[in-house]
């Protein structure tokens, strides 16, 4: 009632009529209304202030976390090392040869017979002065007969000529000569008897005379039968002496002559070595001048190969050299250079260079194909690194990187320039210094900055062998 009569109160009506307490109401109402409204955004505005705070500590947690997380998680690579040395090195030239056998030898007839025997050869290994094949020969046994037969004439003759008569009658006369020798001979020693008895009167003076006599007589026969006997020997024509000489000596070449060629029937082997070919068969006819066999000494053999003549000026005879077959699965061998040509191919300006090995195996085939590496262009002073530290822009290229590890064990690539290059190493002429530790082992496709652990080649082997148990 009092809150009616209030508003029915002239005093308490405002200018439109209206009361003023609920005017006043109103007012305090709304006034109520916007202190709550913007309480309410002040309280939502710090929420969303709190909120957005905790998203950014979330999210900066998070990358903290996950960044930690990776660094834990980030490799590190073992890779193997080597130091950057200095030493020696020498280019490696390689040249394609052929294999030639050290002695070989074409065997054939020099006569023209038919084969009389000769067995299969070829593959087969033959000694020196070995009978390789016979020929037929009859003929030329026949023929020397002959020989044998006018040579016995001819020197029959020669004989005949020398003595100037038949062998009879130079008996007579050296009989006839011994005789009156011997008449002298008695003759003195019936005067030397008879001289004695004479001076003791045993006989006449008449009786030692005549024995005089008969000496006298023995000596002129016998130097008459002397003179006889030496006028026969030089009676002899000097032209028809010589004559009968040449015509003996003839004879003599000609049996010669046929006694080589019977000994040509019976062919040989010059030299102990492997019939590589075998041209003709028993029972075939062999021309004089043609090939039978061909026989190669392996044992030792020597590669000939054209080298370039400017890789040739910096080789020298005993330079180490290496081989390898092309035609087979052989390992390399090991051989030296014996010799280098004093002359040069005008074509492709080459000059053959000579490397001799043994052979004992058989590994090598006589005309076969071998590649040939000789060491030019040395150097004693180079800083060298292994072949796989390093790689190259192209296979030919002067330039390259290498990875090398830090004392923190962080690896860093770096550009190189490479000079010479050998099988297992190279020289760096640029980019590297004397002990820097290079990676020769994971190097492929490192990145730059990478943490990398040294392997030890005693872990690798303990690694291994447990491997291999495991197995």
């Amino acid at each position: 009632m009092r809150e009616k009569n209030m508003s029915q109160d002239p005093d308490n009506l405002n200018a439109n009529g209206a009361p003023a307490d609920a005017f006043a109401i109103e007012a305090t109402r709304v006034q109520e209304q916007r202190v709550r409204r913007r309480n309410t955004i002040l309280i939502i505005a710090a929420i969303a202030l709190v909120i957005f705070g905790l998203t950014i500590l979330i999210i900066w947690r998070w990358k903290k976390s996950k960044a930690e997380s990776e660094a834990e998680v980030t490799p590190v690579v073992s890779v193997k090392v080597a130091k950057a040395e200095p030493g020696s090195i020498a280019a490696q030239i390689i040249a394609v040869g052929t294999i030639w056998p050290r002695e070989k030898a074409d065997v054939g007839a020099k006569i023209s017979a038919q084969i009389k025997k000769m067995a299969l050869l070829k593959n087969k290994v033959v000694l020196a002065g070995e009978v390789i094949a016979v020929l037929e020969s009859r003929d030329l046994q026949a023929q020397r007969a002959e020989a044998v037969a006018a040579l016995n004439e001819a020197r029959t003759n020669e004989r005949s000529l020398i003595t100037g008569t038949i062998p009879k009658t130079n008996a007579e006369d050296q009989k006839a000569l011994m005789d009156a020798r011997a008449k002298v001979n008695n003759a003195r020693a019936t005067y030397d008897r008879r001289r004695v008895l004479y001076q003791q009167g045993g006989i006449s003076k008449k009786d030692l005379e005549a024995s005089q006599l008969e000496v006298t007589t023995a000596e002129d026969e016998l130097r008459l039968q002397e003179q006889t006997v030496t006028l026969r020997g030089r009676s002899l024509n000097p032209n028809d002496r010589a004559l009968a000489a040449a015509k003996t000596a003839e004879a003599e070449q000609h049996l010669a002559t046929l006694d080589a060629q019977l000994g040509y029937a019976t062919i040989r082997s010059p030299i102990t070595g492997i019939v590589t070919d075998q041209y003709q068969y028993e029972g075939e006819f062999a021309s004089a001048g043609g090939k039978l066999v061909t026989i190669a000494d392996t044992t030792t053999v020597i590669v000939k190969a054209p080298f370039s003549d400017t890789v040739a000026a910096q080789l020298k005879a005993g330079d180490a050299a290496s081989v390898v077959p092309t035609d087979t699965s052989s390992e390399e061998m090991k051989g030296q250079i014996t010799l280098l040509s004093r002359s040069s191919d005008p074509t492709n300006r080459t000059v053959e260079v000579w490397v001799t090995l043994a052979n004992g195996a058989g590994k090598l085939r006589a005309n076969g194909a071998a590649q040939v590496t000789v060491f030019a262009n040395s150097k004693n002073d180079a800083i060298v690194v292994p072949a796989a530290a390093v790689t190259l822009e192209a296979s030919n290229a002067d330039e390259g990187t290498v990875m090398v590890v830090d004392a923190q064990n962080i690896a860093h690539e770096k550009k190189v320039t490479v000079g010479i290059r050998a099988a297992d190493k190279i020289e760096i002429v640029e980019g590297l210094q004397a002990g820097d530790i290079v990676v020769v082992e994971g190097n492929f496709a490192l990145p730059d900055g990478t943490k990398v652990e040294i392997a030890r080649d005693e872990e690798k082997k303990e690694g291994d062998e447990k491997e291999k148990e495991k197995d």
